[in-house]
């Protein structure tokens, strides 16, 4: 059995743990490393016994004493993640666009493979179209094989008479 890699941490405790508790999740589990190897300074400690104690996988406790050794506390502090969402397939004139087609009730789309048809031939865009059906459904609430409020050949002239002629059936 090799004993363990000694490392000496020129930070102090104090300030280890104060950039914990400024620190984003990542960044306090990387320093929680950094307080239990400076706790066992004089002994040192391996990294099976840091991963019993601190709850982090071995091979990560491995990466950031490298990292350590090699940079000092910075790379420690940069985790490389970009924050932010990813910018949007469908612009905002495009999305006004398609939720016009969705809530007219005699637009004849009858399900996603036809939206996309229409994105594609109308707004010239090449969308995968699981992106589409993701993005209907969570920005216009569209779900899958749902009953019209209208049918989309029902002429309207009809229903008018229709209803002329029903009420005064109903009343007398």
């Amino acid at each position: 059995m090799s004993y363990p890699l000694p490392i000496h941490i020129k930070e102090s405790i104090a300030e280890l743990r104060a950039i914990q508790r400024k620190g984003s999740e990542l960044i306090a589990k990387r320093m929680l490393v950094l307080i239990e190897i400076k706790k066992h300074e004089k002994e040192g400690i391996s990294k099976r016994e840091l991963s019993v104690l601190t709850g982090i996988n071995h091979n990560s406790i491995v990466k950031w004493r490298k990292m350590y050794l090699a940079k000092g506390l910075e790379s420690l502090l940069s985790h490389g993640r970009v924050g932010g969402f990813k910018k949007s397939v469908i612009s905002a004139e495009e999305h006004q666009q398609i939720e016009q087609l969705l809530k007219d009730p005699n637009n004849g789309i009858r399900g996603y493979k036809e939206l996309l048809d229409w994105v594609r031939t109308k707004l010239s865009k090449d969308i995968k179209y699981i992106t589409l059906v993701k993005y209907a459904q969570r920005h216009f609430g569209t779900k899958i094989k749902v009953a019209r409020k209208s049918h989309i050949n029902k002429d309207k002239e009809a229903v008018e008479a229709f209803k002329k002629t029903s009420i005064g059936n109903v009343s007398s």
